[in-house]
């Protein structure tokens, strides 16, 4: 948005139906926002398949510019909005295919895809395609679930198992994963062990408040060092009263603002993609939930620019 306004600048309601309004093409794109509007691997509440585009509608109150991280994350990147990848309700493993084939064909472009979800199982596609172009990859996974359950009425495939199926597909390097936020109720003690076990870091939403984020950022860093890293963020981390549309309510979390304090924090990791998940637009009745969807896009799209431009230097 430029002003003075003036007639060639469109009202924040007027949307080409992109991400800000994004083009499907570009010269020298760094970096794709990409629908993946999966959602029938969710166990509780449907209905993530219609986020992408609320999301997107939310981004028309967006400005371009980054006032913490001095860019525009969009300008620099060149960025791009390549749509919604067509996932077949209902069949998981025919849309995971389509779903990895899409976001490897971007990665091996050299350019960083930003995933709308869709349900939390999306992140398994985007895991095989990042393990197939970079090797195991790093994971920084803000949830207030761990998503390492087995099984769920003996599926396996489901919103709660993905980063168990990437343990055991050789996805990540177990050493390298953190899992920021975990809280609510439990089955049983082993709902967050299992997690330790395979060898995961799992932060707690009462250790978060014992260490402070920075403790937990130094350790990732740290840990992580130079390794390719996918950043995959749970609308759930955040607590109902600042994001209520969503599948599977846990009370108890952080503010909007100490949200992305948390994420704008996240400098100097190697990125290679990211995504959010489970929006629920039909329970976001006055679209909160869907502009802090948004508003986490930017700020990812602005980590991926100063790497860029780190890269440049």
């Amino acid at each position: 948005m430029k002003y003075p306004l003036s007639p060639e600048v469109k009202p924040e309601f007027c949307t080409t139906g992109s991400f800000v309004r994004l083009p499907e093409q570009r010269e020298n794109a760094k970096l794709a926002i990409i629908g993946m509007p999966f959602d029938t691997a969710a166990s509780f509440r449907v209905g993530a398949r219609f986020a992408p585009q609320a999301i997107r509608q939310a981004s028309m109150t967006l400005f371009p510019y980054h006032p913490i991280h001095k860019v525009y994350p969009f300008d620099e990147t060149n960025a791009i909005d390549i749509g919604d990848v067509s996932v077949i309700p209902h069949n998981i493993h025919k849309s995971y295919e389509l779903m990895e084939e899409a976001v490897k064909g971007l990665m091996e472009k050299g350019i960083i895809p930003i995933g709308l979800g869709g349900d939390h199982s999306i992140t398994l596609a985007s895991l095989r395609a990042a393990a197939k172009v970079h090797g195991p990859v790093a994971l920084i996974h803000f949830d207030s679930h761990t998503d390492t359950w087995d099984t769920y009425y003996e599926e396996k495939y489901w919103h709660g198992s993905p980063f168990i199926r990437a343990h055991e597909e050789g996805l990540v390097d177990p050493s390298k994963v953190f899992q920021i936020g975990i809280r609510g109720t439990l089955n049983h003690p082993g709902d967050v062990q299992e997690s330790y076990e395979l060898g995961y870091n799992v932060i707690t939403t009462h250790d978060l408040e014992q260490m402070g984020f920075e403790s937990v950022l130094t350790k990732m860093r740290n840990v992580i060092g130079d390794t390719p890293v996918f950043l995959t963020f749970d609308i759930d981390f955040v607590d109902p009263s600042c994001a209520p549309g969503t599948g599977t309510l846990e009370v108890g979390g952080f503010s909007s603002r100490e949200t992305l304090q948390m994420i704008r924090s996240l400098t100097g990791f190697n990125y290679i993609g990211f995504d959010v998940v489970e929006v629920l637009p039909q329970y976001d009745q006055t679209q909160i939930t869907a502009l802090l969807a948004a508003t986490i896009v930017h700020d990812f799209a602005s980590l991926a620019a100063l790497k860029i431009k780190e890269q440049k230097e």
